[in-house]
């Protein structure tokens, strides 16, 4: 009898000290669960937009970006506008909507009446804008621009075509609606321009898209454009040129050029006679500078307006200094 009673009194023990044991558990994993889900209040909400992510150089620029930001415990809304300035301006309004504290844009289109407004109600809001790669018009007052040295591209690759070539007709393929593209193109026009043996023969939009290049090229092959040197706005479009001789079977030399410093460009730099340069920029690089500069705007410290990243040419006589495989 005292043996039953010693065990109904450990089993009311066991009950009254597992009860209490339970709940501190559930109330403990329910914290863990709706801290997981719960927006932190004093979380950094970043919205994120570049012009398309049809491009490996935006893909890295995100991911060096969100590796920085995750570090920080910040939160990011990364959309892709496809090239298209009334997404990206529906992009920036859900932006506000969502009371993030920082815009980072890659303008599908720096002087788009769309984007321009729905940047200024942003600003308006309070939220910091940063903008990357390419300018933006300065109708907007952003806080700080973050781009490659667009214009000393350009010029690097006209002093490296002159070293090469006495004399040259010239295709251009462009982005005209990408102030950093022409930025580009306009470095390389000026450092020609007293030269008369260097001559642009024909200029073609391209969209910085090797789906556009390539057919634009092809129709200048087509027509029996007498070209020997390809300028390309990036590499992607000296990508979609190179397609496009290949096919057509071409047998005489052509140089040709992109801006980017992609593993791919390089892979032909290191592997063949296809290319004759690229001018490298650095989207890691770059990617961390955007995330200092917000780490920087959220501790009230001053950055600076303008932030110009350098460039470098690669070809043949250097490709052995560079990483293939990635990006620098």
């Amino acid at each position: 009898m005292m043996a039953k009673k010693e065990m109904q009194r450990s089993r009311m023990h066991y009950k009254n000290t597992l009860w209490p044991l339970l709940v501190l558990l559930v109330m403990a994993l329910s914290f863990v669960y709706f801290k997981g889900i719960l927006p932190d209040p004093k979380q950094v909400k970043i919205g994120v937009t570049y012009m398309t992510m049809n491009n490996d150089f935006y893909k890295t620029l995100n991911a060096e970006l969100e590796k920085k930001t995750n570090q920080q415990g910040s939160r990011l809304y990364v959309r892709d506008p496809e090239l298209d300035e009334g997404k990206q301006s529906q992009q920036i309004d859900f932006f506000v909507k969502e009371k993030v504290n920082v815009i980072v844009i890659n303008p599908v289109k720096s002087n788009s009446p769309s984007i321009i407004s729905s940047l200024q109600k942003a600003k308006k809001a309070g939220i910091k804008i940063i903008v990357v790669d390419t300018p933006i018009s300065k109708e907007v007052a952003v806080d700080t621009t973050i781009v490659s040295d667009n214009y000393q591209a350009g010029v690097l690759i006209a002093k490296d075509m002159m070293k090469r070539l006495p004399a040259a007709n010239i295709l251009l393929l462009e982005h005209r609606n990408a102030v950093s593209a022409m930025d580009r193109i306009r470095g390389f026009v000026e450092t020609i321009k007293n030269q008369p043996q260097y001559k642009i023969i024909s200029q073609k939009e391209t969209l910085g898209q090797t789906e556009e290049a390539m057919p634009q090229v092809k129709s200048a092959l087509d027509e029996g454009m007498d070209f020997n040197v390809v300028m390309a706005l990036n590499d992607r479009a000296a990508i979609g040129a190179l397609a496009a001789i290949k096919n057509n079977g071409l047998n005489r030399k052509l140089s040709i050029y992109g801006v980017d410093g992609s593993p791919d460009i390089k892979n032909f730099l290191a592997t063949t006679n296809d290319i004759e340069g690229t001018v490298a920029q650095s989207p890691i690089q770059m990617g961390r500078k955007v995330a200092q500069v917000i780490e920087l705007m959220q501790e009230g410290k001053s950055y600076d307006s303008q932030y110009l990243i350098p460039v470098h040419l690669v070809n043949r006589d250097n490709i052995s200094q560079y990483t293939v495989t990635g990006w620098q």
